[in-house]
């Protein structure tokens, strides 16, 4: 059986450690979210840091989802203090699952609200490709599929919610 990895990336517009009440309230907004997806049927897991702080995400121990990497389109900072982006990596049963967990609830809150955290940037700010069952996504992985649906629209090796694949081989 084929999951579902769903990788997201967003520059911010302006670095995590920025101490400014809007980057409080995104962290806040997050927690709040990460909570409420963990719990969501069809959710099977997310890439966790195991001793990151706030913007430590380059240095970071990702363990088995691997190492940190961001699109070639992010200029901003590396560092802990000057890392402006979020990026998440998580796993699903489904496109039904991720579908219901993205728009509903606090995430769908979120969501409206992105034009206050986020920059516009042209780019896609999320992909879904097919892994087989006991496959953890890399975040390489994810970056290379998120460029790919930027270069080439979706296609069964890259898609979205409006042009999901069937699993096949591509996700084996």
């Amino acid at each position: 059986m084929a999951h579902l990895a769903l990788y997201t990336f967003g520059v911010l517009k302006a670095p995590l450690a920025d101490p400014a009440p809007l980057t409080g309230e995104f962290y806040e907004a997050g927690e709040t979210v990460y909570r409420q997806m963990s719990r969501h049927p069809g959710y099977l897991g997310h890439a966790e840091a195991a001793d990151g702080g706030r913007g430590a995400l380059f240095d970071a121990d990702w363990g088995a989802w691997g190492a940190f990497a961001v699109p070639a389109w992010y200029g901003k900072g590396r560092t802990a203090r000057t890392t402006a982006l979020a990026a998440s990596l998580s796993l699903w049963t489904g496109p039904r699952a991720a579908f219901d967990a993205v728009y509903t609830g606090p995430h769908r809150e979120a969501l409206h609200r992105r034009h206050d955290w986020f920059e516009r940037t042209g780019h896609p700010a999320y992909v879904f490709w097919w892994v087989a069952e006991g496959v953890i996504p890399s975040w390489q992985e994810g970056v290379a599929r998120l460029e790919h649906l930027d270069a080439h629209g979706p296609t069964p090796h890259a898609f979205t919610f409006r042009h999901a694949a069937e699993p096949g081989p591509w996700g084996r």
